[in-house]
């Protein structure tokens, strides 16, 4: 199986629609010999993820939480904080949301990069 390397360009578009195409390539999808059991996708490389465009307040509004699975280990952060830190964070998390949960999905993950 060869694995071939796609490029993306993020620029002036939505995190989510780009996160699904993503998604689709990283899965393999997209080719005729696609079986769901098995890893079969490519890589892909996103550019400009610092200029993706988000519409209404959610820059603002939205909140990303994590827990560290102590008592009272509940972390927060808005959109807006991981934009300003690691803008690439936000499309990693919303591709890793449309992967199947199983064992594949950290391989799969892994093949996602950003320029």
């Amino acid at each position: 199986m060869e694995r071939k390397t796609h490029k993306i360009d993020a620029e002036g578009k939505s995190p989510g629609r780009l996160a699904s195409e993503i998604a689709v390539l990283l899965r393999g999808k997209n080719k005729p010999t696609f079986e769901k059991h098995r890893d079969m996708g490519d890589q892909v490389v996103v550019e400009n993820v610092d200029k993706l465009k988000f519409t209404g307040k959610k820059i603002e509004q939205k909140k990303y939480y994590r827990h560290s699975g102590y008592p009272g280990g509940l972390k927060e952060e808005s959109m807006e904080e991981l934009l300003e830190e690691k803008p690439e964070e936000i499309l990693k998390r919303a591709v890793f949301g449309m992967l199947p949960k199983n064992k594949l999905r950290d391989k799969q993950i892994k093949r996602l990069k950003f320029n």
